[in-house]
């Protein structure tokens, strides 16, 4: 009996042994129409071995003759392929037109050791995103996609109310505030605020709905979801850096309210016309960074800004982890293989001294001042502070005192876990800057390559916004988002008041939904009129004007104000007689809202909320507003959810 198990047991290893010799690499490229796809996985069929593509694209694998390599990402049909002779295999994968979304959650099931076996099998290899892990019970998913029904065992199964199941558990800040409610023109006559043309938040949801999950209810900010889009706006065509612009139509989530659209169109600057520049790299290498979407991407990102340096721009890079340091001094900007190779030995390791890095990132910037120029920090990071000046009052206390050097501060995200939004977000608003979430090495061609001239010249700094609207046409009005950039009806001229930075070609949009006189409305209760605030209206009291519109300034190297006024005519359009861009600022707006479950929202139809979208889709030559539909589709399960 011995003796057979000991020749069973040769047998078995023998066999594995053969079949490990039979194993070659695969290698190839996933691409779709418009180019590689990173991110992409691919699995073995009928295993849990698999893999996912680089930055690139490419992929290596190791499998056998014989097998079947099934390719998924999110959005695009799979493919399967068989492994023959060839050790090369590149695949073109398409899109498909409708997407649900995937939820993986648990039976009511009182034994839980089988779990994950229970799951895997059928999802692994079957499901765009899903990678199943081998050493762990972890079940990794990268997107959403639809699962085929093609038997009623497929139907959704949800969650119990004892089992949960948490999916990337993380430690991620955001700040906390409260939306924007209806206020009276009659006793709060005046709302003011700061532009922002910060995009970080719609990236950061586009993360958070590609990874199926639920999105965080205040890492929702409305306005940096509008101002991710470009919308056709006029060049200015007078001294001003910007053109102004309005339109006035129906609320398509109240139906009996009114919308008012407010637009800014920055100057565009031609490329031989721009200053040089002075850029600081200022790169956090610490030991949070160390995952493939942080210090990895972050390096083929800070490449792609590389590449549009000219001959009399410099480049710096400072990096900090336990503490800073100069890693690279002030390099020419077409010594572009000097600045890579710096990149390119970045490692990750140790605490983050944050605050010790913004102070030599902005001494060495100081001490290379072009006047006239753009003068710049790049701050790439989690935003995981944890070493001396760490806490959001310190970043704002030290960016606040740094901002009057005229140095301005672009700051990057990366990263998922342990991203702290809150200081990020801080450090732009109070540091002359402007903010972006790069979740993908498609974002930072976005960023940092074709809107390179709006992130990185500003042509106006602390722009400032106050309307005044005519009681005579509106009962109550309220700002959708920026909640966080509001100022008090002082701070509007004010210079010592710090206020948003908007870029070459920038454009710049603000919603305010309108409750019209006269008007009931269960959002807002209008106070009694007192004998002495009553109004009499005889006709001539500005019946043209829905609202007057002030604009406050400042040159990039001034510091003081410049002022523009314009009005807002009192007749409005059907909503189907507006602008294309009008109609899909308002979805975009409305979707927001709809994740931050919203409480002054009638209409909370996504359905309704693709409709208008879809309206509004001209003007659309990089597919980002088809991307934004998509979103929608795949979002569909993880409205409201609270942080």
């Amino acid at each position: 009996m011995k003796n057979f198990k000991t020749f069973s047991l040769a047998i078995t290893m023998l066999f594995c042994i053969v079949s490990l010799a039979q194993q070659k690499t695969i290698t190839g490229i996933v691409s779709d129409n418009l180019g590689p796809l990173p991110g992409a996985t691919i699995v073995v069929k009928g295993t849990t071995r698999g893999t996912q593509t680089d930055f690139d694209g490419k992929y290596s694998i190791k499998a056998t003759k014989g097998e079947t390599l099934v390719f998924s990402y999110v959005g695009y049909n799979s493919k399967s392929v068989k492994i023959g002779n060839s050790s090369k295999i590149n695949v073109e994968l398409n899109g498909v037109q409708t997407l649900q979304e995937v939820v993986v959650t648990s039976y009511d099931i009182k034994t839980k050791e089988s779990y994950t076996g229970s799951v895997s099998k059928p999802l692994n290899g079957k499901v765009a995103g899903i990678q199943v892990g081998t050493t762990n019970s972890s079940i990794q998913i990268r997107g959403y996609a639809t699962l085929k029904q093609e038997d009623k065992s497929h139907n959704p199964i949800y969650p119990s109310k004892n089992d949960t199941v948490i999916i990337n558990e993380s430690d991620e800040d955001y700040g906390v505030f409260v939306e924007n409610v209806f206020e009276s023109p009659r006793t709060s006559p005046l709302s003011t605020f700061s532009i922002d043309v910060d995009n970080a938040s719609y990236t950061n949801i586009r993360r958070f709905i590609n990874n199926g999950q639920k999105v965080p209810k205040d890492a929702v900010r409305i306005e940096e979801m509008m101002n991710f889009f470009k919308y056709k706006y006029p060049q200015p065509k007078d001294e001003h850096p910007f053109s102004i612009n309005s339109e006035y139509s129906d609320c398509p989530w109240n139906s009996s309210n009114k919308l008012v659209r407010i637009g800014l169109q920055g100057k565009n600057i031609d490329d031989s016309k721009l200053p040089a520049s002075n850029l600081v790299f200022l790169i956090d290498v610490s030991g949070s960074m160390s995952s493939a979407n942080k210090l990895p991407l972050l390096k083929e990102s800070m490449k792609v800004l590389v590449n549009q340096l000219r001959a009399d721009d410099k480049v710096a890079i400072v990096v900090y982890a336990g503490a800073a340091g100069l890693v690279l001094p002030p390099t020419s900007g077409d010594k572009k293989m000097t600045i890579i190779d710096a990149l390119d030995k970045l490692q990750s390791g140790g605490s983050t001294a944050g605050g010790a890095g913004i102070m030599l990132a902005y001494k060495t910037a100081k001490e290379h001042f072009i006047k006239g120029g753009n003068n710049r920090v790049v701050l790439a990071t989690d935003g995981d502070f944890n070493v001396g000046a760490s806490s959001d009052n310190d970043m704002q206390r030290l960016i606040e005192e740094e901002r009057k050097s005229g140095v301005f501060l672009t700051c990057l995200g990366f990263g998922m876990g342990n991203y702290k939004d809150s200081k990020m977000e801080t450090l732009a608003n109070k540091g002359n800057g402007n903010y972006a979430y790069i979740d993908n090495i498609q974002e930072a061609n976005r960023f940092l390559g074709k809107e390179f001239k709006g992130s990185m010249f500003a042509i106006a700094k602390d722009v400032k916004i106050q309307i005044e609207f005519n009681p005579a046409f509106v009962q109550a009005y309220r700002l959708i988002g920026y909640e966080n950039r509001k100022l008090r009806p002082e701070d509007f001229k004010n210079d010592e008041i710090d206020a948003g930075e908007l870029g070459s070609g920038h454009t710049v949009t603000a919603l305010y939904e309108i409750i019209p006189v006269n008007v009931k409305c269960d959002y807002f209760q209008p106070m009694e009129a007192t004998k002495y605030s009553k109004v009499e209206n005889k006709g001539n009291n500005y019946q043209n004007e829905l609202a007057t519109i002030k604009f406050r300034y400042k040159k990039p190297d001034g510091d003081k104000s410049i002022e523009m006024i314009n009005t807002i005519a009192s007749s409005s359009k059907a909503l189907n007689n507006v602008s294309d861009d009008f109609k899909f600022t308002a979805a975009v707006a409305w979707f927001g809202l709809n994740l931050r479950d919203s409480k002054l929202v009638k209409n909370k139809s996504l359905t309704d909320i693709k409709k208008l979208a879809k309206e509004g889709l001209a003007n659309d030559d990089e597919g980002y507003k088809a991307e934004f539909i998509r979103l929608i589709e795949g979002g569909n399960t993880f409205i409201a959810s609270k942080n």
